[in-house]
């Protein structure tokens, strides 16, 4: 038969699994002898097996009635006796802290019985029916679901009554009075009597915190937070003390640094007369620790002390709960504590200085998503105006200037702009790297406009609906308010928040440092980053590429850390001006006319191989060849359609317009990321890859004559069949001979179809890199086009729990991941010592790059921005060995 019930004294800090974070951390105290009111946990696996029947398990009652004769045994007191009751608290506690998430219920025991015992034993009767008034309101509001707002009404009309402004202030016959009101309003919602009986209370409330695992919030808090649902929280039963017993008493919260910057000291609220309750719900006005010095030294210095030794124990910031009863301290709950991003690199530092830890596990306290946080820009919400609207908090930052509506106008802007769109696209792009930020009408995290905001460490705001933009009139309205091209908007990225105006932006100083700007002396945050960055490039076994495609990329990634470049995508260098000659490669009618396109193509190209080599020198710089559709060059169709429409309307010869449109057609196709691109082009397009192959050679020779140390390789995208590769690396290979002073230059695969992943084997014997472009091949995998399914359905798919997160933000382990292991297998079966990486989005994700880690890839690559992200994931994989400090 299952045990369900374990006392304080039976567990310990590690068993988190069975007895959740508060149970465990509750027996650790017990053990360590520090003062805990006694008590008993009912194990998560109660919780389960009730969430799975929706009954109590049995024999569990059974249990709880054992261990709570022992609590009677060890204070002298009973539950119900009329004369001097014993009461308890109920309180849930996961395995991972939920903060406010689930349910507490104090005081219970309490009935018109032992309130008059509590009040005469006590010497206290306004303690007494202050103390039965919270039990009535917490049971309603959490076993019966009573409103709230009807126990705070009688409660303000209490108040209004005795002329006084807060509940501590009521005496003891308002609060008899009041324990009455509370009793019409228990009845009226419930249909019955407020249970009398000291044991129905206690069941119905364990009932009721293993109902609450599954309560609106605490599912959304538990998304949000990454924790599976299947957990299930403990139930903690214990002997009640009491806050508000008078002035000597009272309840507080601390820390054992400041969890806001992690300076050290002990930090916290105190609230005199109250219970804790009183305390997280903000309800009166705290004093702050020093204050509890001057009032009551002797539990002041007692909590100081507990404090050091609970730190020195969990060596990492604790988070306490405390009661003092009539000037007796006692510990009601521990925890590692929350901190911000700053605190958690700060505090990481110091325990390493004090001894507490090594730098291995002050890696493990900190991670790359709390970095990120550090390194975008923020808004000084103190003063922010009200939003105008809040769409999808797509890429964190915060972002001001003047509206744009079109590319152009934000690549010639003198000053700061916010590209406006109603959805972005690959024309965007220029216009993206102008801007400070964009906003978008449509879309969502995984749009255009989120990923590519992402990758270069833009603001971006996606998805706001509420916006109507008008880009021909230069208007964007938000609930009948206009703004025009030229208005100062401001985005917050982190909240999806839209401001009308400039709100003062704070620059991140860990950027700074990164771009060589701030010394990290005498600065505890910069300090802290640079001793754990540099740690964990000593221990790291995955490199860190950058995706990079133009020089001042290159440089950025060279200055934070990056490794080399992992992905060039040279289609980003036919964009813009250039644009024309891709348009005359595309028209061409006749051999002679490509060869001229591609020979003008060709030193443009070259040298943009020169300035990415340059800035990588004696780094590998991984070229892929061009990827997407042709027509991707040319104007969409339907706006071809209508200009050549309008000009044959007006009787005039659409011109360029014309041919355009007669390419455009027949080019055009139902799915284009399944038809003619990638490898596909150059086994269609005559001299296309030729020509740059040749601009690649070129530019290496050029930089060897110059003195360099150029190490470009040659990526082929899109490759399915073996047979691919081996007819473009035969032309490449003729190609490199005809370079003279050429170096060596390796020709690998990018492997992003299925169909290569589980043909690796044969695939390797002609490639001399794999690179996984992870995000065609989940499209690939799931059959999704990320520009269309996002919107249409994967809000409802993580509603409904199919995602845990989206496979386009973090890789889909056991699917896609499981392809990716396949070819790394079989590659370096076929090919020993075969280099291995990734070059998807998921390169720069922390949850991410673990597994690329266990896969045994060679490096992963990401935009320069986050770079410092994954390197220090990278640090991080190497040394997670197990379980680490929990601050969620």
């Amino acid at each position: 038969m299952s045990r369900y019930v374990y006392d304080f004294f039976e567990g310990n800090k590690d068993l988190k699994d069975l007895l959740g974070g508060k149970g465990a951390n509750l027996a650790e105290m017990t053990r360590m002898g520090l003062p805990v009111p006694p008590g008993f946990t009912i194990t998560t696996g109660a919780c389960r097996e009730f969430l799975r029947t929706g009954a109590l398990p049995a024999g569990l009652l059974d249990e709880v009635e054992e261990h709570l004769r022992l609590v009677q045994a060890r204070l002298g007191k009973r539950l119900g006796d009329p004369a001097d009751p014993l009461l308890l608290s109920v309180r849930s506690g996961g395995k991972f802290s939920m903060p406010g998430m689930m349910e507490t219920i104090l005081d219970i025991g309490l009935n018109d019985a032992t309130v008059l015992g509590l009040a005469e034993h006590s010497g206290d009767e306004r303690f007494a029916w202050d103390s039965y008034r919270r039990l009535i309101q917490m049971f309603g509001k959490t076993v019966f679901g009573v409103p709230g707002e009807e126990f705070e009404g009688e409660l303000a009309a209490a108040r209004a009554a005795a002329d006084v402004t807060t509940d501590a202030d009521l005496g003891a016959d308002a609060l008899r009075d009041l324990v009455g009101a509370y009793k019409k309003v228990f009845a009226a919602h419930t249909g019955r009597d407020f249970p009398q009986s000291p044991h129905e209370q206690l069941f119905s409330a364990i009932n009721a915190v293993f109902d609450s695992w599954n309560a609106d919030r605490a599912v959304l808090y538990r998304r949000q937070e990454r924790i599976p649902q299947d957990l299930g929280t403990a139930v903690n039963v214990m002997a009640m003390v009491f806050g508000n017993r008078g002035p000597n008493s009272g309840s507080g919260v601390a820390f054992t640094r400041d969890p806001a910057t992690g300076r050290r000291g002990a930090y916290g609220d105190y609230l005199p007369n109250a219970q804790g309750e009183d305390v997280v719900a903000g309800i009166r006005n705290t004093m702050g620790l020093a204050e509890l010095a001057e009032i009551d030294p002797k539990s002041h210095a007692r909590l100081l002390s507990i404090m050091q030794k609970l730190e020195q124990r969990y060596r990492d910031l604790c988070d306490i709960e405390f009661t003092i009863e009539d000037g007796t301290l006692w510990m009601l709950q521990t925890r590692v504590g929350k901190r911000t991003p700053a605190a958690a690199f700060v505090i990481a530092a110091q325990l390493v200085e004090e001894g507490l830890i090594t730098l291995d596990e002050a890696l493990l306290r900190v991670s790359g998503e709390q970095l990120a946080k550090l390194m975008f820009p923020s808004f000084d919400t103190a003063a922010a105006p009200e939003p105008l609207t809040t769409g999808v908090a797509a890429s964190p930052g915060a972002a001001v200037g003047a509206i744009v509506f079109d590319s152009a106008a934000a690549a010639a802007a003198t000053g700061p702009v916010i590209l406006v769109r109603r959805e972005t696209n690959p024309d965007d792009l220029p216009g993206m790297i102008a801007a400070q930020g964009i906003l978008t009408g449509r879309g969502g995290k995984t749009s255009h406009a989120a990923v590519v905001a992402r990758g270069m460490g833009k603001t971006c705001v996606c998805g706001a609906d509420e916006l109507e933009v008008d880009a021909a009139a230069g208007t964007l309205t938000v609930a009948g308010r206009v703004l025009h091209a030229g208005d100062v908007v401001s985005i917050d990225g982190t909240s999806g928040r839209v401001y009308a105006g400039p709100v003062p932006v704070h620059p991140s100083p860990v950027v700074r440092y990164f771009e060589g700007e701030l010394s990290p002396l005498g600065d505890p945050l910069l300090a802290a980053v640079q001793r754990l960055m540099t740690h964990a490039g000593h221990v790291a076994r995955l490199g860190v590429h950058a995706n990079a495609d133009t020089g001042a990329d290159a440089r950025r990634a060279h200055r934070f850390g990056a490794t080399g470049i992992g992905l060039c995508r040279t289609e980003h260098m036919f964009l813009g001006d250039r644009r024309e000659l891709v348009e005359r490669l595309i028209l061409a009618t006749g051999t002679e006319e490509r060869e001229a396109a591609l020979a003008a193509l060709l030193p443009l190209q070259r040298d943009d191989f020169v300035e990415l080599l340059a800035a990588m020198d004696g780094r590998p710089v991984t070229v892929r060849l061009i990827d997407p559709p042709l027509h991707e060059f040319l104007p969409p169709l339907d706006e071809l359609t209508a200009r050549v429409a309008r000009a044959e309307a007006l009787g005039e010869d659409p011109g360029g317009d014309g041919r355009l449109l007669a390419a455009v057609r027949r080019m055009h196709e139902q799915n284009p990321m399944l038809g003619l691109r990638g490898v596909r082009l150059g086994l269609v397009v005559p001299g296309l890859f030729a020509m740059q192959v040749r601009a690649v050679a070129e530019a290496a020779a050029a930089r060897l004559a110059a003195g360099g140390d150029p190490r470009p390789e040659i990526m082929v995208p899109l490759v399915g069949a073996v047979q691919e590769l081996e007819i473009v690396r035969a032309e490449a290979t003729r190609v490199l001979s005809d370079v003279p002073g050429a170096p060596p230059i390796p020709i690998g695969t990018m492997i992003e179809v299925p169909r290569a992943a589980l043909t690796a084997h044969q695939i390797a014997m002609s490639a001399d890199f794999f690179s996984f472009g992870t995000n065609d091949l989940t499209q690939m995998t799931w059959g999704f086009s990320r520009d269309d399914v996002e919107g249409a359905f994967f809000g409802r798919y993580l509603d409904l729990g199919v995602f845990g997160a989206s496979p386009f933000e973090t890789l889909d382990r056991l699917g896609v991941g499981e392809l990716v292991r396949t070819a790394v297998e079989r590659g370096r079966a076929a090919r020993p010592g075969l280099p291995t990486g990734v070059c998807g989005e998921h390169g720069g994700d922390p949850a991410s790059i673990r597994f690329f880690h266990d896969a045994g890839l060679t490096y992963v690559s990401c935009s320069p921005f986050r770079v410092p992200v994954a390197r220090l994931e990278a640090g991080r994989a190497a040394v997670d060995t197990g379980p680490v400090s929990d601050a969620r």
